[in-house]
């Protein structure tokens, strides 16, 4: 027995990867607490395992009196004697206590406490693994669907891919083999809990790592990531090797390296995106496969207006404003899309209500803060509404008023038909121009 209990001591070390001496302490601390638990917790215990023989060694231990108050931690000096007969009062004398003695009761808790603290060393083993792979791939077989999300096996523990780190319309079933990119691990009761993603940037540029050796080599930097998970996505590269097309080594012979990455990610359209330090230029570039006019910059506000040609205005903001969106994201600037005709009816407004603010002796900003954006708009409010615009007063309204009813006619060169047609196309524009304007990084 007391080598079979040595063997199967190594063999769970061996098979489990715990620490020899911990398991060892843990038997002995399983043993004291089911000594404990039958004969109470008064009684001064000590317990060890003993390497030559195999055995478990359980030794109560009592204090030599004169007078016995407790049997449980005293024993009378003439008992004393009988063990040691060096023995003196106050000395601690120790008596070996047999483990059969224990009971099938304790025997039970003591397995349940040692297999117990096998489950946490093991966990702890786990933790250890993988709380430093942290930006790493993983692949496992879909378990089971709870909650949260989808339990994913991994082998000797499971992850979790939540229901937000999914890519939007994905199904899975039982038994499927999916990856992930890990992006958290967390110690909790049951174990360590592996939280992985498929929706995240970071998963597509591991992906780019994985598939593009160029990525891997550090000779093709990838810039940046801009997803709209499981349909659209921007990727932004750039070579430290002149010799290096990087937009050449992302998508491979024929295609085959980024037709690699689609395919994982279910059919997710991919444009790979030339990085410039020019913000024009790589405004232009993330704009693809839209043909760009100008670029307006206000560095200040981190904005762009983005002039198109009419035929390329749907290409530039895409469906659903998708193109423009991912753009955005990818530059971290504000953008806003508007073709060549529009763009010049805005600007033409604004130098009107430049013009018209330098009469009335206040800024643009008042007029825009009270929600005026042209002369049309102003001249159909009454003077109690103009009255609203800081810096406007009664004494000064008719000054406005005169101002604005001869800026309006000056400007009344259109035709009616060109008229009509330009404010139909410009209400389309806006419509369009407003949704890029909404889509910030």
């Amino acid at each position: 027995m007391n080598l079979e209990l040595k063997k199967a001591i190594d063999q769970i070390s061996k098979d489990k990867g715990i620490d020899r001496e911990m398991l060892i302490d843990t038997l002995e601390e399983a043993i004291r607490a089911s000594v404990t638990k039958k004969y109470g917790d008064k009684m001064d215990i000590e317990v060890t395992f003993n390497e030559e023989t195999g055995e478990i060694e359980v030794y109560q231990f009592k204090i030599v009196v004169e007078e016995v108050e407790d049997t449980d931690t005293e024993i009378l000096m003439v008992e004393a004697i009988k063990h040691d007969p060096n023995v003196e009062l106050d000395d601690a004398i120790g008596f070996r206590l047999q483990v059969e003695d224990l009971g099938r009761i304790a025997a039970q808790s003591a397995k349940q406490v040692i297999i117990q603290r096998m489950r946490d060393a093991e966990q702890e083993i786990i933790y250890e693994e993988y709380k430093n792979r942290k930006g790493e791939i993983v692949s496992g077989i879909i378990q089971r669907r709870d909650r949260s999300g989808w339990i994913i096996n991994l082998g000797r523990t499971e992850a979790l891919l939540p229901k937000d780190k999914q890519i939007p319309r994905e199904r899975f079933r039982q038994g499927d083999r999916v990856e992930g990119l890990i992006i958290d691990v967390r110690k909790e009761g049951r174990g360590p809990q592996i939280i992985i993603t498929r929706s995240d940037p970071e998963y597509m540029t591991a992906l780019f790592r994985r598939e593009v050796p160029e990525v891997a080599d550090g000779t093709v930097n990838i810039m940046g990531v801009a997803r709209d998970p499981g349909l659209r996505a921007k990727v932004t590269v750039l070579s430290q090797d002149s010799n290096v097309d990087p937009v050449g080594a992302c998508v491979g012979i024929r295609g085959s390296r980024i037709h690699s990455i689609v395919q994982e990610l279910r059919g997710e359209r991919i444009d790979i995106v030339l990085w410039s330090p020019d913000i024009a230029t790589y405004a232009a570039n993330a704009l693809s496969p839209a043909r760009i006019s100008k670029i307006a910059i206000d560095d200040e506000e981190k904005s762009l207006e983005v002039v198109v040609p009419e035929d390329q205005l749907t290409p530039a903001i895409g469906k659903k404003g998708q193109n423009v969106k991912l753009a955005a994201k990818l530059l971290g600037w504000k953008i806003d899309i508007f073709t060549n005709s529009r763009f010049n009816k805005v600007h033409k407004n604004r130098h009107l209500l430049e013009q018209l603010a330098s009469a009335a002796q206040v800024s643009v900003a008042d007029f825009t803060e009270a929600g005026f954006d042209s002369l049309e708009a102003m001249a159909a409010c009454t003077n109690e509404q103009l009255l609203d615009i800081q810096g406007i007063s009664e004494e000064n309204i008719g000054a406005l008023r005169g101002a604005l009813n001869l800026l309006i006619s000056q400007n009344r060169e259109e035709t009616p038909e060109e008229s009509e047609e330009s404010e139909i196309k410009g209400a389309v524009e806006g419509e369009d121009a407003d949704y890029a304007d909404g889509d910030e990084a």
